[in-house]
């Protein structure tokens, strides 16, 4: 299925919001995810079913001063 991720389209056979994170090598790493300008807690993310052209933002914190 074709989605939109971090403005991007792409194509995934992710089903979950968490198999998408798994596929582009994401599923450990402290991200916060939004589907649809909709946050995701990371404890949704495997019941977050993903759908065609679902738009996916994917951010990782960042430090510095």
């Amino acid at each position: 299925m074709k989605i939109t991720l971090n403005g991007e389209r792409r194509e995934t056979e992710a089903t979950t919001l968490a198999e998408l994170l798994a596929e582009i090598g994401l599923a450990e790493a402290k991200v916060a995810t939004a589907v649809n300008e909709a946050f995701v807690a990371a404890p949704a993310r495997a019941d977050h079913a993903l759908d065609a052209g679902d738009r996916i933002e994917v951010l990782a914190p960042m430090q510095g001063g």
